[in-house]
């Protein structure tokens, strides 16, 4: 068996395929919840697997991000437009959180649009300077409201497309 007959022809591949797509930065858990429903794995196992997925880079990025972006800039130099550009996003959002702290952090990344979400809360969290067991909690909170979010959302777009509604 191949690794991709594992990841889309076994309950624990689909499960673990789902977690991998939900911790690309970008499509996270709001691009995979939906992909592990249309693999096949049921609600009650699509959620844990998108939200995991979702949650493991959170507190990497909360403790290593400015110092990855330091090494980046010392050793990669070329990268320096990207690391400016992401900085800045994490500056632009953070202000958005800061006037809340907690709170804004945790609607900020409960809210499932591009542009929010787990990896975008964490990178304002850690450029705002707050504590990892301050700003993981509400992380969590955000990603498991957002996690509702997707799913009320994935089942009624399936509904309405499989014509049952």
């Amino acid at each position: 068996m191949d690794i991709f007959q594992f990841l889309t022809d076994t309950t624990g591949g689909k499960c673990l395929f789902t977690m991998l797509v939900s911790m690309v930065p970008i499509i996270e858990l709001r691009g995979g919840l939906p992909f592990g429903v249309a693999l096949g794995l049921p609600y009650y196992l699509a959620f844990p697997a998108a939200v995991l997925g979702n949650l493991i880079p959170a507190p990497f990025i909360i403790v290593y991000i400015r110092r990855i972006f330091e090494l980046m800039r010392r050793y990669m130099p070329k990268l320096n437009g990207l690391v400016d550009k992401l900085e800045k996003k994490a500056h632009l959002k953070g202000q958005k959180v800061q006037k809340y702290q907690y709170l804004g952090l945790w609607i900020f990344v409960a809210i499932p649009l591009p542009g929010t979400g787990a990896w975008t809360g964490s990178l304002a969290a850690a450029f705002l300077g707050m504590r990892l067991r301050k700003a993981l909690p509400a992380v969590v909170m955000g990603v498991l409201t957002a996690g509702c979010i997707m799913l009320a959302l994935t089942h009624v777009g399936i509904n309405l497309f499989s014509g049952t509604m």
